[in-house]
């Protein structure tokens, strides 16, 4: 392969998951309130954090590194609990957590394998459809043009966030390939021009930004490690593995190669230790991104080296703040579209997990009842369970936590243990 090519397939893969890599620093920062400059050095750190993670997992060593030509950036599962965390616990807690969690992944890679089947697709199903539910609130305010802003839902800011989501809805609808693998980023693209047009849009930031900037650890601030925000990240570390995994055999299959157990193992250590460099770096957990296993399904290109080419044009554009100042003056409501969007196939994701699940049986249905139900419950209605002890509350405070660990056990209860284990048994012997 020519080094023009591998440059133009590798920018190819950038495009494809530019999108969801700024959504996730542009929601965080937003929610949190951060300042124009925060956000602009969150997209970059991010940025960077993505070509750092990507870099690390396509290399093959002897402890990191899975060998595969995957990218990887920040999972929308993460968001949520990451606003959750920085509303309740402050930003330091985000960062306590984010290391932790990665921590206890590099720990336990190594018998995950064994872990694993306390995470059946009806239990991460149920925990990404709970993630998903409690980010569409966060959707609608930015359609709105943003909690609490004077403008909040007005007639020009609901027309952009719809126009935003209907180009992208076009683009998807009669685009096929690499565009349609775009169609959120020429969403936040063309939205913006619109809401140029619109007086919606302040060059400022730009203007405002330096060509480049050196990155620095504890940006934000030290770390401060807080059990329950832990907890919460690591389940959401575990729900990312389960998912990794899809995605590493899919890439053996594609290159014909099998995935053992030690190649499992250095993935997961890969994606830990991603975390716990974006934790010091104050960026997010990394993990990998399925759209550039479509983009390489779709050209038929599974060479490393295109691969490694993306990790460092991503690791290049996050020492140059000017780039990523251009992703704050994107309207609020053209954010709200395309958000709507993004976390939709979120919630479709989990959908798609739990359905063959929910047919399996009458179990099933009761356990992805009752977990999404205290999950998005307690998501929204944080004090419902007050009146329990304090020892209590790192399990009844966090409807993340509530919903997973709901999931976790009613699935050992119904599935695992007693007649219904069993009887599975029995099943599998005459089979075989």
């Amino acid at each position: 392969m020519t080094n023009g090519k591998a440059i133009t397939l590798g920018l190819q893969h950038l495009l494809a998951m530019y999108a969801g890599a700024i959504l996730v620093p542009l929601t965080i920062g937003k929610e949190l309130g951060f300042s124009d400059e925060q956000v602009t050095y969150l997209v970059a750190i991010d940025i960077l954090m993505c070509g750092v993670a990507t870099l690390i997992q396509a290399m093959r060593g002897k402890f990191f590194g899975i060998g595969l030509p995957v990218v990887l950036g920040c999972t929308f599962t993460a968001v949520f609990p990451i606003i959750a965390i920085g509303k309740n616990n402050g930003i330091d807690a985000i960062y306590g957590a984010i290391i932790a969690s990665g921590l206890i992944v590099i720990l336990i890679s190594g018998i995950f394998g064994k872990l694993v089947k306390f995470f059946p697709p009806v239990v991460t199903g149920s925990v990404v459809t709970i993630i998903a539910i409690s980010l569409v609130p966060v959707a609608m305010n930015n359609m709105g043009g943003g909690q609490g802003a004077p403008d909040f839902a007005s007639a020009s800011n609901i027309a952009l966030a719809l126009i935003t989501l209907l180009i992208i809805l076009v683009i998807y609808r009669f685009a096929s390939g690499f565009i349609r693998s775009i169609s959120i980023l020429l969403g936040l693209i063309l939205g913006t021009i619109v809401g140029i047009f619109m007086g919606k849009v302040d060059f400022s930031p730009v203007a405002e930004a330096g060509w480049f900037h050196m990155v620095k650890p504890f940006y934000f601030g030290t770390p401060a490690f807080d059990p329950a925000s832990i907890i919460t990240m690591t389940l959401v570390a575990m729900v990312s593995l389960v998912e990794s995994s899809g995605v590493y055999f899919a890439l053996g299959d594609i290159e014909k190669k099998k995935i053992t157990s030690g190649d499992l193992a250095r993935g997961y250590r890969s994606e830990g230790l991603a975390s716990v460099i974006g934790g010091i770096f104050n960026a997010f957990p990394y993990t990998t991104f399925s759209q550039n296993v479509g983009l390489i399904k779709m050209t038929g290109v599974k060479e490393r080296k295109v691969i490694f080419i993306t990790g460092g044009m991503l690791v290049a554009l996050g020492f140059f703040p000017k780039i990523a100042a251009l992703t704050t003056i994107i309207p609020t409501a053209v954010l709200g579209g395309a958000m709507l969007a993004m976390f939709g196939m979120v919630l479709t994701q989990g959908i798609t997990m739990l359905a063959p699940e929910i047919l399996k049986s009458p179990e099933n249905t009761m356990i992805v009842a009752i977990s999404v139900a205290l999950g998005a419950g307690v998501a929204f209605v944080p004090d419902i369970f007050k009146v329990l002890p304090d020892s209590l509350s790192i399990l009844t405070s966090n409807g993340i936590v509530c919903g997973s660990v709901s999931a976790i056990v009613l699935n050992v209860l119904f599935n695992m243990i007693g007649p219904k284990k069993e009887k599975s048994l029995q099943a599998g012997a005459i089979k075989e």
